[in-house]
C-alpha cells in the first residue's frame, strides 16, 4: 500500500461572507493511496481558522501518514486523533479504494434510487443580496432555509420577519447560524426575537468555550440551540459525554472534516441520541471529493431532517462532482 498527497486551493465564485470575515478562497488537501493496481482518493479539509488541526506541522502529520500507510487503521487513529481532517480524508481513501468508482457508503442513495433532503443556505451580505439569495432558494422550492447572522442584527432581524410575514412555519422552516457571534447578554434578547418568529433553532449563538454561559442559555431558552463549534477540538468520548451532559443543547451539527470524521461523528450520535439530543450533519465548504463522501456517509444514517450539506457549486475549480441537486432533493447522479 502507497500513499501521497497533494494541496489545492479552491477558489470561490464570489466572496463568501461569515461571520469570520469574507472569505476568497478555501485550501484542503487530497489523499490517495494505491494498492494492487486501485486508487482510493479522500480529503482532508482543514478549515484554516476554525480546524482544531490549523497547526503548523500539518503538512509534515500528512508526509508521516503518507509513510505510515501501511500501519494497521488502530496505529494511525489513535496518532491522527489530533488531526481530524487528516483521519477523515484517511477514511475516505480507504473506503474509496475498497469500493472503487465514486463510492465511499453504497446505498439506495448511490443507486440513484434515493434523494438527501437539504437546507438552503445564505450568505451574509447586504439586506438585498440576502433577499435575492431567499426568492431564489423559494423559487426552488426549498422548505429549509439557513440564514447566517451575527454581522448586522438589525438588517437581518428585518429580513426574518419579512419571512415570517410571507410564510408561515408550516411552509417554511427558518434555521440561523450565528458563529458564536453574539454574548451571552445579546443572545438572550435574540432567542426571544427568534422565539417570537417561530425559528427552528440557532446554530452556536455564543462563542465556543463558554460552557457555563451556553448551559444557561440552552436550558432557559425558547427557541432551539444547537452546538457547532463547540464539537471541535472536543476528541476523547468521555470529554465528549460531559460535554453534553453539561451543556444539554437541543441539537448538535456534525461536521465530520471538523469532528473527527465518520467514526468522530458517529460517537456524537450514540451519545446525542441516548440523551434525546437532535442532530444534523453539515459540510464545511469540502470540495466536490469530501462533499460526496459526507452526502453518501449521511444518507445511510437514515435522519428525516433536512441536512446542511453544500452541492459543490460555491468554486470556480472544483473536482468533477456526482451530486445533482434538484429543487431541496439532493441525488447521486451514477453516469
Amino acid at each position: 500500500m502507497k500513499a501521497e498527497y497533494f494541496r489545492y486551493l479552491l477558489q470561490f465564485k464570489r466572496p463568501s461572507g461569515t461571520s469570520r470575515g469574507v472569505l476568497l478562497d478555501k485550501e484542503t488537501f487530497i489523499l490517495e493511496i494505491s494498492e494492487n493496481g486501485k486508487k482510493g482518493i479522500g480529503e482532508c479539509a482543514v478549515f484554516r481558522g476554525l480546524s482544531v488541526d490549523d497547526r503548523p506541522d500539518y503538512e509534515e502529520k500528512l508526509e508521516w501518514l503518507c509513510e505510515n500507510i501501511q500501519h494497521s487503521p488502530e496505529f494511525l487513529k489513535e496518532r491522527l486523533k489530533e488531526f481530524p481532517s487528516i483521519w477523515f480524508g484517511y477514511e475516505q481513501a480507504v473506503l474509496n479504494l475498497k469500493y472503487g468508482k465514486n463510492l465511499y457508503f453504497p446505498s439506495e442513495f448511490t443507486e440513484g434510487k434515493a434523494p438527501i433532503i437539504i437546507n438552503g443556505l445564505i450568505w451574509m451580505g447586504g439586506i438585498n443580496y440576502m433577499e435575492e439569495q431567499i426568492q431564489e432558494k423559494l423559487e426552488k422550492g426549498f422548505h429549509c432555509i439557513k440564514l447566517k447572522i451575527g454581522v448586522n442584527w438589525k438588517s437581518e432581524h428585518e429580513v426574518l420577519q419579512k419571512l415570517r410575514e410571507k410564510y408561515s412555519k408550516d411552509k417554511l422552516e427558518l434555521r440561523v447560524d450565528a458563529n458564536g457571534g453574539f454574548t451571552k447578554e445579546e443572545a438572550k434578547i435574540v432567542l426571544q426575537q427568534l422565539a417570537d418568529l417561530h425559528i427552528h433553532s440557532i446554530e452556536q449563538p455564543i462563542k465556543a468555550g463558554n460552557g457555563k454561559d451556553m448551559a444557561g442559555l440552552c436550558a432557559e431558552t425558547s427557541t432551539p440551540i444547537a452546538l457547532d463549534e463547540e464539537l471541535i477540538g472536543i476528541i476523547d468520548f468521555n470529554e465528549k459525554k460531559n460535554l453534553l451532559n453539561a451543556i444539554k443543547p437541543q441539537y448538535i451539527i456534525l461536521k465530520p472534516a471538523l469532528i473527527g470524521g465518520f467514526a468522530g461523528s458517529d460517537e456524537w450520535i450514540s451519545l446525542a441520541e441516548e440523551r434525546n439530543i437532535g442532530w444534523w450533519i453539515t459540510s464545511a465548504l469540502e470540495s466536490n471529493i469530501g462533499l460526496n463522501a459526507i452526502a453518501q456517509y449521511t444518507f445511510t444514517k437514515h435522519s428525516k431532517m433536512p441536512q446542511g450539506l453544500g452541492t459543490g457549486g460555491l468554486f470556480t475549480n472544483n473536482f468533477e462532482g456526482q451530486l445533482d441537486l434538484r429543487g431541496e432533493r439532493l441525488f447521486f447522479n451514477r453516469e
